[in-house]
């Protein structure tokens, strides 16, 4: 995950989520900030087969993972890895 720090309103940033699946059909972003619904944060394929996406957080602390064609995936650059409310690993944005 590359974080990217766009734009702030004070309370919430942009920020940019990227997950390398060149294979892939669909990435979705889910997490505890879309209450890991599966279809609400499509991610945009590039190019050269990474997937981006932005989105607004609030500062603390945020689990997610990449929905990568329906399976769960870790994100290799993530800050840390966590275990979640749904007793399975986690990547794991903490925000200031």
């Amino acid at each position: 995950m590359n974080t990217v720090n766009t734009t702030s309103n004070g309370t919430e940033e942009m920020i940019s989520f990227c997950c390398s699946a060149p294979r892939a059909r669909s990435v979705y972003l889910i997490g505890d900030f879309n209450a890991w619904n599966r279809a609400s944060d499509p991610m945009t394929r590039k190019p050269d087969g990474s997937w981006v996406l932005q989105v607004p957080l609030n500062p603390g602390s945020h689990f997610y993972q990449f929905l990568v064609d329906d399976e769960p995936k870790l994100d290799p650059l993530a800050m840390y890895v966590h275990w979640g409310d749904r007793h399975e690993k986690v990547s794991l944005i903490a925000l200031a």
